[in-house]
């Protein structure tokens, strides 16, 4: 019987110190392979280098198509998903899930499809709720599930979220989390679960381009009120195992507070351009009454002053407006299950 051999990890705000906590405990003849996803969307990841440091086992980037190994640790490469597929690492450029790439999610959701009770699925330190739906799927597979102890971590809404589930079987301090894997990879896995639920099975591209949802077996859901943060698009909205997921044509995923975060950042950039453009009406409105004063058309120059003082009262209270949302903007409730499922709209399927 086959034992724990696949581990993952997702963390995102303070999970540098979180995840390299958790695999210098692990050691040099780990009969597992350990997959780690940290949200990094730009840039050169030093990730691999400082895991490397803290641990007895190698850890890199993987390639697309790369076999897995045990004793390893692979790291998802920023801006890039890393799934799973029967034995091989898929590194796939798909659209966001939950605001980022990488996101917890995908690695989480193929590894229970593809090795369902084998899968050790631990959520560690971050924001929002990326790796909550994932929790789910490896626990529907029959796989084990960990969460880091939301009162120590240094960002505690991803493991509070996966908490607030109901799919985590364990809770544990930090300290605790490699001793409880290591003793689970020594043990056989269950053969439980059932890969054929929606939210193992949900209708994410993983690996291939998403369904235009324009016949009803293409839907990921019903149409919702919502329109897709990133594209616009028409979202979908799924309940799956209790979680509500909004997901558009093109890919785009959301679990609820990755869409009321995105929600927050739209508004956010529309407050800035409706700034900018005040301000450079008013600018223009100044240059056009010079233009007029100097030229003694007096009730011109008077017309465009009063359009420009305009502008600018309007720009002021702009700029007070985006200095208060600063502090109170993403602000969301800490158990967005504690008010209730919000997101119930017409169904307009039939």
């Amino acid at each position: 019987m086959a034992k724990h051999d696949i581990v993952l990890i997702g963390a995102s705000a303070g999970g540098v110190e979180a995840i390299s906590s958790v695999v210098a405990e692990f050691s040099r003849d780990l009969q597992a392979a350990v997959f780690v996803v940290l949200h990094i969307s730009r840039g050169r990841s030093m990730l691999p280098e400082i895991l490397t440091r803290a641990s007895r086992l190698p850890a890199g980037h993987p390639v697309d198509g790369e076999p897995l190994q045990y004793g390893r640790i692979y790291v998802a490469p920023p801006d890039n998903h890393m799934v799973l597929d029967d034995g091989v690492i898929r590194i796939v450029r798909t659209a966001i899930e939950n605001g980022v790439r990488p996101a917890v999610d995908p690695l989480f959701r193929s590894a229970a499809r593809s090795y369902g009770p084998r899968t050790i699925a631990v959520v560690l330190t971050g924001a929002l709720d990326d790796g909550t739906a994932g929790i789910a799927a490896v626990k529907a597979a029959g796989g084990v599930t960990i969460a880091q102890d939301p009162n120590e971590a240094f960002a505690p809404g991803m493991p509070r979220n996966a908490v607030n589930s109901g799919h985590v079987d364990h809770v544990l301090p930090l300290r605790d989390i490699p001793v409880l894997v290591a003793a689970m990879v020594d043990e056989e896995a269950g053969e439980g679960g059932d890969r054929s639920v929606d939210v193992v099975q949900s209708k994410e591209p993983d690996l291939r381009r998403p369904q235009l949802a324009i016949h009803a077996g293409d839907r990921p859901g019903r149409p919702s009120v919502f329109t897709c943060p990133a594209c616009h698009g028409t979202l979908w909205e799924a309940n799956e195992s209790g979680l509500v997921r909004f997901r558009c044509r093109v890919g785009h995923v959301y679990s609820p507070e990755s869409m009321l975060a995105a929600q927050t950042d739209e508004v956010d950039r529309a407050l800035w351009v409706a700034l900018r453009t005040l301000e450079e009406r008013a600018a223009l409105s100044h240059k056009l009454a010079e233009r007029a004063r100097a030229r003694k058309q007096r009730w011109v120059d008077a017309a465009f002053t009063t359009r420009a003082h305009e502008s600018e009262r309007e720009a002021v209270l702009l700029r007070q407006l985006l200095h208060s949302r600063s502090v109170t903007a993403h602000t969301v409730p800490d158990d967005l299950a504690a008010i209730g499922p919000p997101f119930e709209t017409e169904d307009v399927n039939s």
